[in-house]
């Protein structure tokens, strides 16, 4: 299985990025995919989930109304789109894939290598 996470870079407070992960190795449809975020010196938290058909999603409240998950089945891809970020947003992104809802990180069977998402003030 392998979840390749791409999209981060430097961004000014109020700007947006756009990350992708491509998955492949699994039944893409089948799994929930995932964004998680770990801020230096924090650990990894639930961001976004988005279910294998794409009718459910869930935000963290923290990224309510800016952030926007979406997926791709054909291209067995998931994308995270970022709007009005903010400092505290800065953080290493990682997609996740998981057989059902989790925002527990123990509970993921399988981790993208994450991608860094930087915002300055």
């Amino acid at each position: 299985v392998q979840l390749q996470a791409s999209g981060g870079g430097l961004v000014q407070a109020g700007g947006s990025l756009r990350l992708s992960c491509a998955a492949s190795g699994i039944t893409f449809s089948m799994y929930y995919m995932e964004w998680f975020r770990q801020a230096p010196g924090k650990e990894r938290e639930f961001v976004v989930a988005i279910s294998g058909d794409g009718d459910i999603t869930r935000y963290a409240d923290s990224v309510k109304g800016r952030f926007t998950i979406s997926r791709d089945n054909a291209k067995t891809t998931v994308y995270l789109q970022m709007n009005s970020l903010k400092p505290e947003d800065t953080a290493v992104y990682y997609c996740a894939a998981a057989y059902t809802f989790q925002i527990q990180t123990g509970a993921i069977p399988y981790w993208g290598q994450g991608t860094l998402v930087t915002v300055s003030s």
